[in-house]
């Protein structure tokens, strides 16, 4: 039992926590919630000794404790697996499972064949089975995160704390993962599990406790609780609904694509078409060809395709010529794609049109200082905009983003997860202000893994499996059966 009373922690001004009480008991999953910057990471980070208190009182088991570094709280039984994964591509499962814990024999040589059985023990105890000496950088993600929980084990974890596990894994992999904990709290261990998921929270987690602003405002076992509760909670106000009504009515057809081939990645003869003030949702399994698809029509992947924009054929073949016609686009890894995240909020929201503020070939400041507080405004980004966007919650790094590619004008805008690791308060911002684009004449295209995101958001949606696109549904035939019977190569009825 971990008992965190009264945890404060401040970054010189920036009061991060202000006086969190957290308790987690043996063999339950306990779900952390709240808004990105909510105190959640840092309060965990904390507790596994990366970042020390200021104030407060920790207490294992009923002794008070103090974790000075990540190896105190790992010999303590605390293991963070945190949301970017702590592996070394160029090594093997097994070089990357002993990593600083190497087994030696007598003589100071490694021990493969003792390390090469422990693993496998590791491995059936997790039901869990992987080529040890394939490169880790060759295993699929939801395998890189069983290596990491599996490293845990070694070490005899007794808490695992889990920093948004599943935000990149398919739907198999996740229901693989949560038979794996139900098993491991069946063996008394103590799960910790970050997540923006609120059907995931409702189906492992045994107590929820919700931050707000530094501060712990809600405390309870998850079937005492609802969805309204847990949002009303991070937010500190009720929303009406999850995603605000659609009002646009799309027009013509602005966007022809035809033929979109591309050997690499399994593409071939895909045809789409983008109507005026729409938000066009591509939706299918994990691995279908969605992202690939947009990679290709921005022209960052190589392929073959024909593209008319406003009834002119237009060449793609470079993102220097997707942002010559138009085109935005926002991958779904935002920091190493979307971001310079060493540079400030300003320098990133003017990245994708200096231009427009250069007079003569020379930046004019007036005009780029009032777009970039204009947006923060819009997009209720508070931070100083000098500040590094690093500095940034997830939420507020996408609005970021976001603001790049509007101070661009484009006339189409690709958004891939648009709302990934993003809380549900922030979630609401970026659906409103979708519907305020697409109000005023742009259009949208967005891939999205969340169902509940392409049923709630979509005016049309095409379904995709491996790499073609096998239906396309109008509004009122848009249901989460209908995708999934196109997404698995189902026939719907009639």
């Amino acid at each position: 039992m971990i008992e965190m009373s009264q945890i404060e922690k401040s970054f010189g001004e920036n009061h991060v926590l202000r006086g969190v009480d957290f308790t987690l008991h043996s063999a339950t999953v306990h779900a952390l919630m709240g808004e990105n910057g909510a105190g959640k990471s840092t309060l965990m980070n904390i507790l596994s000794g990366i970042h020390k208190r200021d104030k407060g009182i920790i207490k294992m088991d009923g002794a008070e404790v103090d974790y000075s570094s990540p190896k105190d709280s790992e010999e303590a039984g605390i293991q963070f697996i945190h949301q970017e994964l702590n592996i070394w591509p160029d090594m093997t499962v097994l070089e990357n499972l002993f990593i600083g814990k190497e087994v030696r024999n007598k003589f100071g040589m490694l021990d493969e064949r003792q390390m090469t059985a422990e693993a496998r023990r590791i491995f059936k105890r997790l039901d869990f089975n992987l080529p040890l000496n394939r490169l880790a950088g060759k295993c699929s993600i939801g395998e890189q995160q069983m290596i990491e929980i599996s490293k845990a084990l070694m070490t005899d974890a007794k808490v695992i704390i889990m920093d948004e596990p599943t935000a990149a894994l398919t739907d198999k992999e996740i229901e693989h993962l949560f038979i794996m904990m139900n098993q491991l709290k069946a063996e008394g261990v103590a799960f910790v599990y970050i997540s923006h998921r609120m059907d995931e929270i409702f189906k492992i987690a045994d107590e929820i406790t919700v931050m707000r602003d530094g501060i712990s405002v809600m405390s309870k076992p998850t079937q005492e609780t609802s969805y309204n509760e847990i949002v009303q909670a991070m937010v500190g106000r009720s929303l009406d609904q999850q995603f605000p009504e659609r009002t646009t009515i799309p027009g013509e057809i602005i966007l022809e694509v035809s033929d979109l081939t591309n050997d690499e990645f399994g593409l071939e003869g895909i045809n789409f078409n983008l109507r005026k003030g729409e938000i066009l949702g591509f939706s299918g399994l994990m691995g279908a060809g969605r992202t690939e698809i947009m990679r290709s029509l921005f022209g960052i992947d190589k392929g073959r395709k024909k593209v008319t924009l406003n009834g002119k054929p237009v060449t793609i073949n470079s993102p220097q010529d997707a942002i010559k016609n138009r085109f935005g686009f926002i991958t779904e890894n935002r920091k190493d794609e979307g971001l310079v995240l060493d540079a400030s909020i300003k320098d990133n929201m003017t990245l994708a049109n200096l231009k427009s503020f250069a007079k003569n070939g020379v930046v004019q400041n007036n005009p780029l200082e009032e777009f970039v507080n204009e947006m923060q405004k819009r997009l209720s980004v508070k931070s100083n905009k000098d500040l590094p966007v690093s500095s940034l919650s997830g939420g507020n790094q996408q609005k970021v983003v976001l603001a790049k590619w509007i101070g661009n004008g484009p006339a189409v805008l690709i958004l891939d997860e648009p709302t990934r690791g993003i809380d549900v308060g922030a979630k609401r911002e970026i659906y409103t202000l979708m519907n305020e684009l697409t109000d005023r004449g742009l259009s949208i295209i967005m891939v999205s893994s969340e169902m509940p995101e392409i049923i709630g958001l979509s005016d049309r949606v095409y379904v995709l499996q491996e790499g073609r696109i096998t239906g396309e549904l109008a509004k009122e035939q848009i249901s989460q059966e209908n995708i999934m019977t196109l997404a698995t190569g189902g026939v719907l009825n009639g």
